[in-house]
């Protein structure tokens, strides 16, 4: 068993050292406080990651804001065509003389 590069002997020290330290009584109740303070991390940790990736996937790249025109460059354009297609209509075929 190998956890952050400490293996179970270490582990062992580590706990002995701990229980010297704080006392059998008072053990118990750190490990309680380290374990609730480490849940809220993983916790705070995975809502942030699961809000920035909402935030990634409804944000609309700026490659495809700029590709999709706006409704009133569309408008323009479509009254553009229609203001050109009537001017084609109106003009005298070729060959024709505008001269009556």
């Amino acid at each position: 068993m190998n956890v952050f590069g400490i293996g179970l002997p270490e582990m062992a020290v580590i706990a002995a050292i701990g229980l010297l330290v704080f006392g059998p009584k008072r053990l118990p109740e750190l490990g309680k406080t380290l374990g609730r303070t480490l849940k809220g991390f993983q916790t705070a940790s995975q809502d942030f990651e699961k809000e920035f990736r909402s935030a990634i996937t409804t944000e609309e790249s700026p490659a495809e804001a700029a590709v999709r025109p706006t409704p009133v460059l569309e408008q323009a354009a479509e009254a553009g065509q229609q203001s050109s297609l009537e001017a084609l209509a109106d003009a005298p075929a070729e060959g024709e003389s505008t001269a009556a």
